[in-house]
This record gives structure tokens, C-alpha cells and sequence, in this order.
């Protein structure tokens, strides 16, 4: 406990700014079972363990989403990951949850002139034409400045904040550390993997603080959909683009959150919802390379009734493996095969163990309740949430991977809905998966698998003897080693050390008990107030001593 507290040392500060954000929102008993409290109070740091009363009626959900929201971007980020967590988090908690927003007021012009003038080496009037000094969008990491280049071109300009890669970065020491002790001491939080949790966090904030990463996702869309006019992705202008500055093409259209302007110029509803479906998707399933946030905030309608596409800092990722998994499972999904849907569940659940026979059940009972309805009527939002629904009843968890793409499905079909009120998801799935599922069995697809599976096998086989032969060298050495992952052994010998600790403690007071009577008894030497010297010094050296053991046993009675 000693090694964790002088790890956690430099971001005491913070620390104690956490834990009286979250005691002041009722948290006070997380934040007591998640060490916070030991690590403050061994550092001699004080925490008023009272909630206020002005938020003691509000429910948890919206307790958690206010606490959330004052401790600033990085815990902001974490409900927003975990308002993508549908297979943990029951819908009310989800729905909070999707209320946070990183908008925050911006920074003054001023700062923001300084910050653009160290990063480019020269005042902002020589590198742009005009410069808005009113950002149009503000959120805690980052703001929105339009602006004109030297030839003409407008653009706009995103400029991130000051100094706050540095409280980002404790923020996420501290909730790695969290993060760890909750695996530790709640071995049935695994399931939910809440240190992959906090590394998907870290990888996603760091991408959304780095504006270099997020233009290159703007060009990495723009490629994707280059033969397609339908889909238009900012130009990045990369000579004037830095770590904290990006600037890319201002599309000029109307924001799909203003539908009823966009209704009044014409555009035609139902066609921008089926392209904006069929942008997605295609990202998705033929690509492995998604937006991640198709809010209405970020897609703009364009002349033509084209799709922009803006905000490209979260992005999620599929291998061709999980993209492989993910066109099986939606194709027994729209066939309501409960068998097909249950063997790529159990793929996704890796090493959690699985009650087949209850999670097929589950299944089958939801494909009964959908079984009167035809494919047109069923909302695929919905499905996905009854089929979270039941692994969160099964103990089971989704992939990190996975939990974003549902989540963007979900949003996505949200979306689709507010621009057409006669839009249905599952019409414009239906078609992409059955053309890949056909896709996958064409001669030259069977032929690619064929070959990749030849070649693995081949490898293993050529390698087999090789292996055995090591195997076999180490085992004559004695140095055949079986490495066992036991979580808990940490903490128990953390536990039993600490008792030897007091153990021995215990053993020195009585000694010192001991032998301070025994120097009482022989005359001669230094006295004090009339009690030989060293006799006194013993005994109150044992009295200290018996404090300490007794308020650490008191402690670790309270923790």
C-alpha cells in the first residue's frame, strides 16, 4: 500500500479533488471501497465525508452524470464510453449517461492568438487571411475558430486547449489505478474488464487531443469515399495543420440538427437518410473503419442532398476477423437463427465462462417475440438492446470493439429516424449483409480462405517439431515453467505481509516492555523525574508502538 500511495503522490491534488467531487454527488461509499479514501488519508489528506443536501433527492443516474461532468474532459470521455456500454448498464443509466457534453465556454481570443502564434512562428493576421475571433463550437478539449486563408479559402480552424494534456494524464493514472483495484477486490467486475475499459479511454482521449491523428482520419474517410459523390469529407490543409491545430475545408450546407430549414430548401428527407445509413454502413462492413459519433451535430446536408460528415476524433476500428463475425451474427439476426446467433455470442465472450443452455433460451425466447413481426417493423436499436439486455442477465460482456459499434448503430438509427419518421434500419442492413454474405462463397473468396487457412496450417505443422524439441530441451534442464495469472495472490500478500508487519511490531513492545522493567530495577545511571532514563525511554517507545498497532488494526477494520 506504501508503493501505491507514493504512486499516486504527485496527483494528491487532484486526487482529493475527485474524491470530494464524487462524496458531494453522494459517491462517498465508491469512493471508500475504491481506496481512494486510504491513499488520502495515509498522505495526511482530509475528506468531508458529507453529501450536499441540495442533490441528496436527485436520482443516482443523474448524481453520477452532474459528478461526471464538474471533474472535467477525461471523466466526461469515461461516461461517454461508458454510455456505450449497453450490455453493462441498464437503458435509464445509458440514457444519462448519453446527456454529457463537453461543452464548456471557450478560451479568450487572446490566449488563443498566443497559442497559434508560438505554433506557427509568426503573428495569425500573416497566416490567415481573416481569423474569427468568436469560436462557433467549444468543448473541453478543444474550439472552433472559422477563418480565411491567404488565397481565399475558407476554412475553420481547431485550436486545442492550454495545459491540458497534463490534467488528463493524472486523471488517467488515477483511474488506471482505480481500475486495477476494482478487478482486484471485485473479482466479478472482470467479466466487464474495467482496465480495458480505462485503456480504451487513454487511447481515445489521446487521439482527440492529437489533431494531427484526427486529420489524418479526415483523409483516411476522404479516400474511402473519393469515387463516391454522394458523401463529401473536409479537405485537411496540412501546411497550416500542427499537434494543436487543424485546419480543414468549411463545407457550407445545413446542420442536420436544423431539419425543419432543411425541409423549407427542398432537400429530399428520406433519400438523406438512406445515404447517410448507407455511408455508415459501409464504413463498417465493407471497411472496418467507422465514425463513431454520427450525432445530428456532425452531419451536414449539402447541395444535391449530399451527406457531410464532420468531428472525425472518435473513430472505431474492426480486424477482418470481428468484421467476418459481425456479418454472421447480423445475417442470423435478420434470419432469426438463434443457433447462428449464439455461436458468435459465445465467440465474443472469450474467456468467460458461458451457460450455453440458459443463453440459448434467452434467445430463443427473443426471436419469438419478434417472430410476428416482419422485418420492416422491427427496430434495430431495440433488438440490440433486448440482445444486450440479455447478456448483461448472462454475466457476459461485449468486446471493447463492439460496444462502440453497437452504440453507433444505435445512434445511427436515431438519427436516420429524426430526418425520416418512416426510415428503418433493418431496410438498408438487410441488403448490405446478404450482398457480403454472397460475396464471402464467389470462387475467389473461397479460394483466398482456402489459401490463408493452408498457409497457417502449413506454418504449424513445419513449426510443430521445432516446438517439441524446446519443450522438451527445458523440461531435461528443469527449466519447464508454468506461468499461473492469480489475481488475488497480490492482495493476500499484501494482507499477510502487513500482519507480519504488525506481528513484529508486537514482539519489539513486548521486548522493549521487557526490558525497560528490568533496567527499572538496576540503580545507578541517568535518571528522569526520579525513573531511570532508559526505563522511561523504553517504555514510552512501547507505548507508541502499541498505538500504532492498535489504529492499524482499527484501520484495516474500517477498510
Amino acid at each position: 500500500m506504501l508503493r501505491e500511495t507514493m504512486a499516486l503522490m504527485r496527483d494528491l491534488h487532484r486526487l482529493q479533488e475527485i474524491a470530494s467531487v464524487m462524496v458531494h454527488y453522494g459517491w462517498g461509499d465508491l469512493v471508500k471501497h475504491s481506496g481512494l479514501a486510504r491513499t488520502l488519508e495515509r498522505a495526511g489528506r482530509l475528506v468531508h465525508w458529507r453529501p450536499s443536501q441540495d442533490v441528496g433527492h436527485l436520482d443516482q443516474a443523474v448524481r453520477l452524470r452532474l459528478a461526471l461532468t464538474e471533474l472535467g474532459p477525461t471523466f466526461v470521455k469515461l461516461g461517454q464510453i461508458l454510455a456505450t456500454r449497453v450490455d453493462v448498464f441498464a437503458p435509464q443509466w445509458i440514457e444519462e449517461l448519453e446527456k454529457l457534453h463537453n461543452q464548456v465556454p471557450p478560451v479568450a481570443f487572446e490566449i488563443v492568438e498566443q497559442m497559434l502564434a508560438m505554433a506557427y512562428g509568426q503573428p495569425i493576421d500573416a497566416v490567415f487571411q481573416s481569423f474569427e475571433r468568436e469560436a462557433f463550437a467549444a468543448a473541453s478539449i478543444a474550439q472552433v475558430h472559422a477563418a480565411v486563408l491567404p488565397d481565399g479559402t475558407p476554412v475553420v480552424v481547431k485550436v486545442r486547449r492550454p495545459d491540458i494534456l497534463p490534467k488528463i494524464e493524472a486523471d488517467l493514472r488515477i483511474l488506471d489505478h482505480l481500475a486495477q483495484i476494482v478487478e482486484l477486490e471485485w473479482p466479478e467486475t472482470r467479466n466487464y474488464r474495467p482496465v480495458q475499459i480505462v485503456a480504451q479511454l487513454r487511447r481515445s482521449l489521446l487521439r482527440e487531443t492529437d489533431l494531427v491523428k484526427e486529420a489524418r482520419n479526415l483523409d483516411t474517410f476522404a479516400a474511402m469515399f473519393a469515387q463516391d459523390d454522394t458523401v463529401r469529407i473536409p479537405k485537411v490543409y496540412w501546411a497550416f495543420c500542427r499537434e494543436n491545430v487543424n485546419v480543414q475545408e468549411r463545407l457550407e450546407g445545413i446542420a442536420a440538427t436544423d431539419l425543419g430549414e432543411a425541409q423549407q430548401a427542398g432537400y429530399d428527407m428520406p433519400l438523406l437518410a438512406r445515404r447517410g445509413a448507407d455511408a455508415v454502413l459501409q464504413m463498417i462492413l465493407v471497411h472496418g473503419h467507422f465514425h463513431a459519433d454520427p450525432h445530428p451535430g456532425n452531419i451536414i446536408f449539402l447541395p444535391g442532398n449530399r451527406i457531410g460528415m464532420l468531428d472525425f476524433g472518435m473513430v472505431g476500428q474492426l480486424t477482418m476477423a470481428r468484421r467476418e463475425q459481425l456479418i454472421q451474427f447480423f445475417f442470423a439476426l435478420i434470419n432469426k437463427d438463434e443457433i447462428g446467433m449464439l455461436d458468435v455470442l459465445v465467440m465474443w465472450a472469450g474467456d468467460a465462462e458461458v451457460d450455453e443452455e440458459r443463453l440459448a433460451y434467452d434467445l430463443t425466447e427473443l426471436v419469438m417475440s419478434y417472430d410476428n413481426l416482419s422485418l420492416r417493423n422491427i427496430r434495430l436499436g431495440g433488438l440490440l438492446s433486448d440482445i444486450t439486455a440479455i447478456l448483461r442477465g448472462n454475466n457476459l460482456a461485449l468486446p471493447a470493439d463492439l460496444t462502440l459499434l453497437f452504440k453507433t448503430f444505435i445512434t445511427l438509427e436515431g438519427l436516420g429516424h429524426q430526418i425520416d419518421q418512416d426510415f428503418h434500419m433493418v431496410d438498408d442492413l438487410e441488403p448490405f449483409i446478404r450482398a457480403l454474405m454472397e460475396a464471402r462463397y464467389t470462387p475467389t473468396a473461397v479460394l483466398a480462405r482456402t489459401q490463408r487457412s493452408l498457409k497457417e496450417l502449413a506454418g504449424i505443422v513445419t513449426g510443430l517439431p521445432r516446438d517439441l524439441v524446446r519443450l522438451l530441451r527445458q523440461a531435461r534442464r528443469g527449466r519447464l515453467r508454468i506461468d499461473l495469472d492469480l489475481k488475488r495472490l497480490d492482495s493476500f500478500g499484501g494482507q499477510l505481509n502487513r500482519a507480519a508487519n504488525r506481528l513484529t511490531m508486537g514482539i519489539l513492545t513486548a521486548s522493549l516492555v521487557v526490558g525497560s522493567s528490568i533496567v527499572l530495577t538496576v540503580e545507578g545511571g541517568p535518571d528522569f523525574f526520579g525513573l531511570p532514563l532508559l526505563g522511561a525511554l523504553g517504555f514510552t517507545l512501547a507505548v507508541i508502538n502499541s498505538a500504532w498497532i492498535v489504529s492499524s488494526i482499527w484501520r484495516s477494520g474500517k477498510e
